[in-house]
C-alpha cells in the first residue's frame, strides 16, 4: 500500500504520524565484472525485513553474463552491451522490466543491511515527492568470509563532505537547490511513478560517475522531497572514490560534464551561452514595436546573465535585429525541466528584477514571484520545481492550490520607472 501526503516545500517531517506503509518493491542492483560479489548481495537481500517483490540484475556489458538469484523472491537479469561506463542506461533497462511500485537502487558492491529496504522506503510509502539516500558506509569485504555481513567492527572511515552535509542539513530536511550532491545512486529509492515523470536517467553520461548527481538535479527542481535515510545502512567495498588516489581527471570530466547541463550557478560556475539555460523569459510584450524592443533590450541588460530568451513573433524587423540572440521556436523538454525559473515578460525589467525574482524562488523555495512596478504587472517568475510537483498533483488538486499549500506566491516591487528616452535612439544610447 502507498499513501499520499503533499508536504510544503521539503518538510518530509510532516508525515510524522502517519502509518507505516509496505509498498511492492523492486530492486535493482547495477553489476559490471562483480561476480564474486553476488552471492553476497543475494544473502542480503534475502534477509531483509520487508521482502522486495522484485529484484532486477542490471548488468552493464559483463563478459559474462551473471546467473544470480535471490531465493524466494522473482529475479531478473537483464544485460547490456559493453560500450564504456553506462549506469544511466543500464538503470532505465532495469526499470523497464520493473514491477514494483517502489525502485531501490544499489550497486554490486554496495550491500544491504538486514533493515535497509524497510527503512528506505519508509517515507517514499507516505509521499510520492519523496527521493530518499540511504546511508553508505564502507569495508572491505576482503575482510569477511563469503556469507559473513558487515558491521561497525569492520568500517572504514565515512566520508567527512558528505557526514558533514547530512548533519548541516538534519537529514536534507533543509536541504536547497545544491543538496542533489548529497543523493548517491548507489543508495537511492524512489517512487516508480517519480522516476518515469523524469524520465529515469539521462543516458548521455557515459563514464564514471555525474548520472546521480544528475538524477537528482533534475528530481529537485521537478518538485521532489529529498530525505537521508540514516537508519537505512548499506555497507560499500572499500573507500569513498576520494580515498582511492589520484582522482583529479575523473572528477574533473565528471564536473564538466554537469556543468554543461546542469545550471545552478555553483555547478556551472559561469553563464554558458549553450543549450540549457537557468532561466528562460519569453517574451509576451503587446504593443507597437518599440515597447516589444524595449523589453527585449531590458532582458539582455539583466544582471542575471544565464539567461535564454524567446520571443514568438513573426515580425521581420525584431528578427533581424536579434538573429542569433533571442529564439522563435519553443523551449525544448530538456530546457524547459533543467531551468530553475521560467518567466514570463510583458514590459521593460530594470536590470536587477531577473536577479531578485530568481533569489526569491530558489532561496525561499518559493512557487511563483509577481513583478510589479508602479502597479503594473511586468513580468510572472514560475519556479520549475512548483510547477513539476503541480503536474505530479494534477490528479487532486489545481496547481494555484499546490503552490499555496507547498510553496507559496511572492511579490516584488521595482520601484519608479527610469525615463530611457522617447525614441529607440535615445534608449540605445542610454545604456553607455
Amino acid at each position: 500500500m502507498l499513501t499520499d501526503v503533499l508536504v510544503p516545500h521539503n518538510r518530509w517531517d510532516s508525515v510524522t504520524g502517519y502509518p507505516r506503509q509496505e509498498p511492492a518493491v523492486t530492486v535493482v542492483v547495477t553489476h559490471f565484472e562483480q561476480h564474486h560479489l553476488l552471492g553476497r548481495m543475494a544473502s542480503a537481500l534475502q534477509r531483509q525485513t520487508l521482502r522486495p517483490s522484485q529484484v532486477v540484475l542490471a548488468d552493464d556489458g559483463s563478459a559474462v553474463t551473471p546467473a544470480f538469484a535471490v531465493r524466494g523472491v522473482e529475479t531478473l537479469v537483464v544485460s547490456q552491451p559493453d560500450e564504456g561506463f553506462r549506469a544511466a542506461a543500464v538503470r532505465n533497462l532495469a526499470v523497464r522490466h520493473s514491477t514494483g511500485d517502489v525502485l531501490v537502487f544499489l550497486d554490486a558492491d554496495t550491500v544491504p543491511e538486514a533493515e535497509y529496504v524497510e527503512r528506505v522506503v519508509h517515507h517514499i510509502g507516505l509521499c510520492p515527492d519523496v527521493l530518499a539516500v540511504g546511508r553508505r558506509r564502507h569495508t572491505s569485504f576482503s575482510r569477511l568470509a563469503d556469507d559473513e555481513q558487515p558491521g561497525d567492527a569492520d568500517a572504514l572511515d565515512e566520508p567527512p563532505w558528505l557526514r558533514d552535509a547530512y548533519a548541516a542539513t538534519e537529514n536534507l530536511l533543509n536541504a536547497d537547490g545544491r543538496s542533489f550532491r548529497f543523493v548517491i545512486g548507489a543508495v537511492m529509492a524512489c517512487r516508480k511513478e517519480l522516476f518515469l515523470d523524469l524520465d529515469g536517467f539521462d543516458e548521455r553520461f557515459v563514464g564514471y560517475g555525474g548520472e546521480d548527481w544528475d538524477f537528482a538535479y533534475r528530481a529537485w527542481n521537478a518538485g521532489a522531497v529529498l530525505v537521508h535515510e540514516r537508519t537505512a545502512v548499506a555497507w560499500h567495498d572499500g573507500p569513498d572514490w576520494s580515498g582511492r588516489g589520484d582522482s583529479t581527471d575523473v572528477l574533473d570530466a565528471q564536473s564538466a560534464r554537469l556543468a554543461a547541463v546542469i545550471p545552478e550557478p555553483a555547478t556551472r560556475g559561469a553563464p554558458l551561452a549553450g543549450v540549457v539555460f537557468d532561466v528562460l523569459a519569453t517574451v509576451r510584450a503587446d504593443g507597437p514595436f518599440n515597447h516589444v524592443v524595449r523589453t527585449v533590450h531590458s532582458l539582455l541588460r539583466q544582471d542575471h546573465r544565464d539567461l535564454g530568451i524567446r520571443l514568438p513573433v513573426d515580425d521581420e524587423r525584431l528578427l533581424e535585429t536579434y538573429e542569433g540572440v533571442v529564439r522563435v521556436a519553443p523551449w525544448t523538454e530538456d530546457q524547459a525541466r533543467r531551468a530553475r525559473v521560467h518567466l514570463t515578460v510583458h514590459g521593460p525589467l530594470p536590470v536587477s528584477a531577473v536577479h531578485r525574482a530568481v533569489e526569491s524562488i530558489t532561496g525561499s523555495d518559493v512557487g511563483r514571484v509577481d513583478l510589479v512596478q508602479e502597479g503594473e504587472l511586468l513580468a510572472v517568475a514560475w519556479s520549475t520545481r512548483a510547477v513539476g510537483r503541480a503536474r505530479r498533483w494534477a490528479h487532486r488538486f489545481e496547481r494555484h492550490e499546490v503552490l499555496r499549500r507547498a510553496f507559496g506566491v511572492h511579490r516584488i516591487d521595482l520601484g519608479a520607472r527610469e525615463e530611457r528616452g522617447r525614441t529607440l535612439e535615445g534608449f540605445f544610447s542610454s545604456w553607455r
